[in-house]
């Protein structure tokens, strides 16, 4: 059995299709309907696990089946639970890729190497990566687009990364 840090997010339940308990999938998969694949699926808190059924392509989504819901007030009840796979279940990312789980936490060092803050968090509002960092003696967090420009250096291993900030947020 697996720890909640060796699961990784894949989706998550945008609400209740149909009257039979389908839901909405969003899918976090580079190919949508693999979500389905990487089961069973669980809730971030691991209380609850879901086997996937796919049923239809639907608007900015995907129809769906979650073993154990049966009606439109059980789906709509999971409206915005995160769905987590087993990271062994998924598949194996190439040297330039990273899941988002593994880039929270990491150091960022500035290309000195001279540590300037840590990533709180990664975004993607559909026109790519976004790290949200905590600045070392910054109030505000920083975004910054996660490109090869700005972040030529990833290194899990280590626990870092190397950040070439724009010389307004530095």
């Amino acid at each position: 059995m697996s720890t909640n840090d060796e699961r990784i997010c894949v989706g998550s339940v945008a609400g209740a299709f149909g009257v039979r308990g389908e839901v909405r999938l969003k899918s976090f998969c580079a190919e949508p309907t693999d979500i389905a694949a990487y089961g069973p699926l669980y809730t971030k808190d691991g209380s609850r696990s879901f086997k996937v059924t796919l049923t239809r392509p639907v608007a900015a989504g995907l129809g769906a089946r979650l073993s154990g819901v049966s009606s439109r007030e059980e789906a709509e009840a999971l409206r915005g639970v995160e769905l987590f796979a087993d990271r062994d279940r998924l598949p194996a990312l190439p040297d330039d890729e990273f899941y988002h789980n593994d880039l929270i936490g990491l150091e960022v060092r500035d290309p000195g190497g001279v540590t300037i803050g840590k990533v709180l968090a990664v975004f993607n509002h559909g026109a790519g990566d976004l790290l949200e960092i905590r600045l070392e003696g910054k109030a505000q967090p920083l975004l910054l687009a996660f490109t090869l420009a700005n972040v030529p250096t990833v290194d899990i291993a280590r626990g870092l990364l190397i950040a070439d900030l724009p010389e307004e947020s530095a």
